[in-house]
């Protein structure tokens, strides 16, 4: 295997990161494409820009944001945090017990890893299932978890979701919804409520996940338990800062649903084009991706990589030779390694879908080349 642990997930992205430096430095902004949808923003006039001070930020930007959050997520009150996970590890050390229960529904194993490591730091029994006939609320459970849409973009049932929200509140215990980009893709492109609206009681979601915003988290719910968990995000230094705060806000302010609408519709496209020279690739309510496995099956050429160290050096040559960012180059140790190409983004909107296919395809034949050498698979991921 190439990528075996948390470091070599990290070293793997410093080496993307180079490589996009570099890519800007020499050639151009306007010829990378951002095909991850996690591509964000920082949207702020000057004079915004010169308010940002530490005290000045929050007590200007805050209260704003608190108006159009709400309107965005539901709910009471708006938290804003520096990273989604921050919001999820700061509501599971506020609200569960050690040797407690938290219970996770999601549409699609796995979830994100964030939620069973928080759990492993307070010692609480986690479980997940994505079968809803298997799913149940043990005695001694402290939280109920719903992820409403996957890393890979599988939405969840709306009936499952009320159901789960039901059962929970049956035995009055709290639910938190992973909205980190449901947030959007459920309520503009599904026409799903918002989570807190669903009855939720806490919803979190990533302000750069399918919108013009910062990497940071945006969680939103019932007061007392925002008040709550509050306290244990500023004692751990897990709120936003406030170059974030203004970002967010604007972000919000910005988004534009009808991206997501157009990138449904060009998905289609795309898929077909693809399905000329693939059998795997299958369409996201915004793109098209492939999971490891269906780009491993693919290939013919022998070799002994893993899937996922397939997916990852197939990320390194879209990105080296086409200026092509996806997830798996630049991604956080434990994330999906699927390769998506998400067609939400404002990069997306310039690339020609035929000179797209054209570029995935010629990175696919040099993948076949590579996969033999795995000292050359090495050095392409990681740059030694």
């Amino acid at each position: 295997m190439i990528v075996n642990n948390s470091l070599d997930e990290v070293k793997k992205r410093e080496n993307a990161l180079s490589i996009i430096k570099d890519w800007v430095m020499n050639k151009s902004r306007q010829s990378l494409y951002d095909l991850t949808g996690l591509s964000g923003g920082f949207i702020a006039s000057p004079s915004e820009i010169n308010l940002l001070e530490t005290y000045v930020g929050p007590a200007i930007f805050e209260e704003e944001l608190q108006k159009v959050g709400i309107e965005h997520m539901g709910g009471q009150k708006v938290l804003p945090l520096n990273r989604t996970s921050s919001g999820i590890l700061a509501t599971i050390l506020t609200l569960v017990d050690e040797n407690t229960n938290v219970v996770h529904y999601l549409a699609q194993l796995p979830a994100h890893p964030s939620i069973p490591r928080s759990c492993a730091l307070v010692n609480a029994n986690y479980s997940e299932t994505d079968n809803f006939n298997e799913f149940s609320i043990p005695d001694n459970t402290s939280l109920v978890v719903i992820t409403g849409s996957t890393m890979d973009h599988k939405v969840i049932d709306l009936d499952n979701f009320k159901k789960v929200i039901e059962m929970a509140h049956e035995k009055d215990i709290p639910v938190m919804v992973d909205d980190a980009s449901g947030a959007r893709l459920r309520t503009v492109v599904f026409n799903q409520p918002k989570a807190c609206d669903l009855g939720a009681d806490i919803a979190i979601t990533s302000t750069d996940k399918l919108m013009p915003g910062p990497r940071g988290g945006l969680m939103a719910g019932r007061k007392e338990l925002i008040d709550e968990i509050k306290v244990k995000v500023n004692q751990y230094g897990l709120e936003a800062q406030p170059p974030a705060v203004l970002a967010m806000l604007n972000g919000i302010k910005n988004f534009n649903g009808d991206n997501l609408i157009k990138s449904f519709s060009r998905k289609d496209e795309l898929l077909d084009l693809l399905n000329e020279n693939f059998t795997n690739f299958k369409a996201t309510p915004t793109g098209v991706m492939i999971t490891p496995k269906g780009l491993a099956d693919e290939i013919d050429a022998s070799h002994n990589l893993s899937d996922e160290d397939v997916a990852f050096v197939f990320s390194f040559i879209l990105l080296k030779e086409h200026g092509i960012i996806t997830i798996p180059a630049v991604s956080m140790p434990g994330a999906s390694a699927t390769i998506r190409f998400d067609l939400s983004t404002g990069d997306a909107f310039n690339l020609d879908l035929n000179d797209l296919n054209k570029k995935i395809v010629s990175s696919f034949n040099n993948l076949e080349k590579l996969v033999i050498n795995e000292d050359e698979c090495r050095e392409i991921v990681f740059n030694f």
